[in-house]
């Protein structure tokens, strides 16, 4: 079923490292050379967004609470973060990448896939095109960038990891399968914890043990992803580069300072922060706010979290409400510190046909 995958696309994966932290510490000497975290509160409660380098050593990461990151480091120093500032410094860091190529897909404020197949610059070399970012970015801005470079997009994303910080990695067409072959399943984008894993149980920890494998079963046992890790592991990934990717979902969540346990309570947050400010995030991401599913989201003062989402084709504050209901079925007497609401966008394609249908 596999054939030669023909490798003609010349792709970067630019990772700023430690993006908000980093712009903390050029901002602000103090901050450097000390264990640093933005985001979380000094009041225990809240998620770390980042952290620096001197953080990460004490074993801090991102998505990880306050009170978790203190524990493990005592002097570690947390202070909010400057979302505008982020966003124009990712502004700034934007503008040097379309000196390269007009094929940017970003990922986030900090990291974004370009294409630069077509790019003439240095010769139409990917790593001297990579390297000369990362130093556009150093000189500039006064910040540090990784880079990863491959033919495919999954490959790029990986090898962005493999030097950080300050770093870039490489991986020509050449190196492609002796690379996915000796590639851990858990370096693969998609595979989480609970995937892992099921992957271990049944025998398969690396590339190669996938590529080995029968596609057929694989599908049967592991359903999309079993697809997904097939093609990946015959280093095959024919995503293109999208400058206009398009949004799948839109999301809010607050993390308690103090945690709340009954269902009026969460209501009240609910309709009084979560649902408005849903809806004014809807309202800048899609026309009509056609939507496909609401959901709803919970996290337990143990950190076990739950979700539930139920199709829904227009935003409905008292549909929350039923889902909220639902969800507080789980709750087991433990007490909540964080809630979120979300829903799924409807595909652009869809959007416009009901609107074409709707005027007729």
């Amino acid at each position: 079923m596999s054939s030669q995958p023909l490798y003609n696309k010349k792709i970067i994966h630019i990772d700023m490292d430690a993006f908000f932290a980093s712009v903390e510490m050029r901002d602000e000497p103090s901050y450097r050379n000390i264990p640093l975290a933005v985001g979380g509160s000094a009041k225990q409660r809240g998620v770390i967004s980042t952290c620096n380098y001197e953080a990460r050593v004490y074993g801090v990461r991102s998505a990880m609470s306050t009170a978790m990151a203190k524990k493990l480091c005592p002097q570690l120093t947390v202070i909010p973060g400057r979302m505008q500032v982020y966003k124009s410094v990712s502004d700034q860091i934007r503008a040097i990448f379309a000196r390269y190529t007009d094929l940017i897909e970003p990922l986030s404020l900090d990291e974004a896939y370009l294409d630069v197949t077509e790019c003439e610059q240095y010769h139409g070399s990917a790593t001297l095109i990579a390297e000369a970012i990362r130093s556009d970015i150093r000189s500039e801005l006064n910040l540090t960038a990784s880079a990863g470079v491959a033919p495919i997009k999954f490959l790029a994303k990986i090898a962005s990891d493999m030097n950080k910080p300050d770093g870039q990695f490489v991986i020509p067409p050449s190196d492609v399968q002796r690379i996915v072959d000796q590639l851990p399943l858990e370096k693969i984008p998609g595979v989480g914890k609970v995937s892992l894993q099921k992957l271990h149980e049944a025998g398969f920890y690396i590339g190669a043990d996938i590529r080995k494998g029968d596609y057929l079963a694989l599908v049967r046992q592991f359903g999309r992803l079993g697809h997904s890790l097939w093609h990946r592991s015959h280093g095959i990934d024919q995503r293109a580069v999208t400058p206009n990717r398009l949004r799948k979902s839109v999301g809010v969540e607050r993390t308690f300072e103090t945690n709340i346990t009954s269902f009026d309570e969460c209501w009240q947050v609910i309709e009084n922060r979560l649902f408005p400010e849903l809806k004014q995030r809807l309202n800048k991401a899609a026309t009509n706010n056609l939507i496909s599913k609401q959901g709803i989201k919970v996290k337990f003062a143990d950190f076990q979290q739950t979700t539930i989402e139920h199709v829904h084709t227009h935003l409905d504050l008292l549909y929350f409400r039923e889902l909220l209901a639902e969800v507080l079925k789980r709750q087991g007497g433990r007490e909540i510190r964080l809630l979120g609401l979300h829903v799924m966008l409807r595909p652009i394609e869809e959007t416009r046909q009901l609107t074409l249908d709707f005027s007729t």
